[in-house]
Formats: C-alpha cells, structure tokens, sequence
C-alpha cells in the first residue's frame, strides 16, 4: 500500500473554520490521503469538497471523552452516516473500562458497528489513560464487538500514541482487527516506525510534512 493511503487527515479543533476544511480536503485530495477525520457539523461540507476523489470522510463520535450515553452515541453515528460519513471514530467509555464493567463497553461498541454494518468502526481508547492491562481488556472488548480497528488516542487527553502501545495492541488484536496511532506522529521516522509496529492507519494533522520529509 502507498504511504499516503496510511494516511487520516485529521483537523479536529474546536476553532477549526470552514476554509480550514476546504484547505484539509484539498491536501487530502493532492495528497491521495486515505480519509479527511473531521467533527460531524462539517461531513456535508467534506463530502461537497471530496466528492470528485477516492478520499473517505471520517468522523468522531462520543469525542473526546467518551462518556455519552450509548443512546447518544447510537444518535450519532446514525446521523453521520445519513450525511454522508464513510468511517466513525468512536470514543469508548474510559471510566466503565477502568471500572471493569467489560459487558458495558462490548455492548456499547456492538451497538455502534450494528448501525454501521459494512461502514469501517475505529475504537478509540485512550492508551495514555490506561494501564497495559486495561488496554488489553479493551481490545478484548473490541474484538467481541465485530470492531474494525483500535485506535490510541483522541489526541485531545494527555498523550497520543506511542510505539509501545501500538506494539501491545497489535499483538492483542493481531490479523482479527486493525490498528489506528493517532496523536504525536509528527516525523517521517515515527510515521515509518509506526507503520514497522503493526499501525495500519495513522491519524495526524501533519500528514503533508510526513510525505515531504
């Protein structure tokens, strides 16, 4: 697979502006980038913007914290792919996970990839917030669930991904499941030696300075 197909251009700041995704979808255009990962009230524009191009509109769902309701999750992800998201980023609920409450979090997720059915569900699961124990339940969970990737991290807590965690994962999940490091995934050598560990898809928003470097 080329480098650039590894790729989910992500803008996810709350200031992000509606110039800022235009100027995201034509890098991702120019760039032949896998995916645009953007907030949901910007999917109709991502797919007005990417609709003459190969480029996936991605989208968050129960972001950043992850503690919505299930309902609220479910509400979500139905409304993204009725305007038009192709892949959703969902955060799972951390505190349940860290309670041991696994049936909660499997169920949670299960929820959300039978609304989705073919569309491609990433788990977010907050590596930094977690101990190594605890991410290994959460990919136990995810795989119960039918989920396509695990994913490290909002980028928005106190870490992103590291290559440790994106080692544990792959091992944890192996061919069953996909795996997404996002978060700090700034230089060519880190996106190569993420890609080296096991990551099948990176989320950045320097993904233009990856490929130039």
């Amino acid at each position: 697979m080329k480098l650039s197909k590894y790729i989910d251009h992500t803008l996810l700041k709350a200031d992000a502006l509606e110039k800022d995704i235009i100027k995201l979808c034509e890098e991702a255009k120019e760039y032949d980038f896998k995916s645009v990962c953007i907030n949901p009230s910007y999917i109709p524009l991502a797919k007005k913007e990417l609709a003459d191009s190969d480029v996936l509109v991605c989208t968050v769902v129960g972001f950043p914290l992850g503690q919505m309701s299930t309902q609220a999750k479910v509400f979500e992800t139905k409304d993204a792919l009725e305007k038009g998201a192709d892949e959703i980023d969902m955060v799972l609920n951390i505190a349940k996970l860290k309670d041991g409450d696994l049936n909660y979090v499997t169920k949670e997720i299960k929820a959300l990839k039978d609304v989705l059915k073919d569309h491609v569900l990433k788990v977010i699961i907050e590596a930094c917030l977690l101990s190594d124990d605890e991410k290994k339940a959460a990919c136990e969970c995810i795989l119960k669930a039918g989920a396509d990737f695990v994913k490290t991290s909002t980028g928005f807590s106190t870490g992103g991904a590291t290559f440790e965690d994106v080692a544990l994962l792959k091992s944890c999940v192996g061919d069953k499941c996909q795996v997404k490091a996002a978060g700090g995934v700034r230089s060519h050598e880190d996106f190569l030696k993420m890609i080296e560990l096991g990551a099948d898809r990176i989320g950045t928003s320097s993904g233009v300075k990856l490929l130039k470097e």
